[in-house]
């Protein structure tokens, strides 16, 4: 999509995580991608994606050209 970044990681096994600085036109995304486990309840995890601490409705981020800074937080299951 014009307005969208889909993501899907695939980290390797022996990775928690990774960090990515994204520039979408005039705008920088901080991209930051955690492995995580199980929720409280014990359920596994699927994708989630929050911009700015905001939970957005699917793996992906919302992109705009607002010539400002945006946080990104994308939490994945387990290998």
């Amino acid at each position: 999509d014009v307005d969208k970044l889909h993501v899907a990681p695939c980290l390797p096994a022996h990775w928690s995580g990774l960090k990515i600085h994204y520039r979408h036109r005039e705008t920088v995304y901080h991209i930051a991608v955690t492995r995580v486990g199980v929720d409280d309840r014990g359920a596994r995890v699927e994708t989630r994606v929050t911009v700015d601490g905001v939970e957005q409705g699917g793996p992906w981020i919302p992109l705009v050209d607002d010539q400002a800074e945006h946080w990104v937080e994308v939490s994945v299951p387990p290998a």
